[in-house]
């Protein structure tokens, strides 16, 4: 019985995104996707805009129109689909605090 009820709290903390909140290095873990273009922590060198040191209302609104087809893009229309809305402003805010 126990077991059950843990799990049963374990699901409605993920579905709720308090289990996430839980991780200090989420938004960290999130961002590292974006290494392979942006380059490491954000800061590109060459070829792709950087993304470290950015305004977070910025960074959040470009990637949210990446997402809703509003902003053109080759890959980065794909890339933001697969992430919430949660997740892309946890991105934006780990991007923004880098120096």
């Amino acid at each position: 019985m126990k077991l059950k009820l843990a799990l049963a709290t374990a699901c409605v903390l993920g579905a709720t995104g308090l289990a996430n909140a839980q991780d200090p290095n989420l938004a960290r873990n999130l961002a590292a996707t974006c290494a392979n273009c942006h380059g490491t922590n954000g800061k590109s060198v060459g070829g792709m805009d950087s993304l470290a040191g950015e305004p977070r209302d910025k960074l959040l609104q470009k990637m949210m129109d990446f997402k809703s087809g509003d902003k053109p893009a080759t890959i980065m229309h794909q890339i933001s689909k697969g992430y919430s809305d949660e997740q892309l402003a946890l991105i934006a805010d780990y991007f923004a605090a880098q120096k």
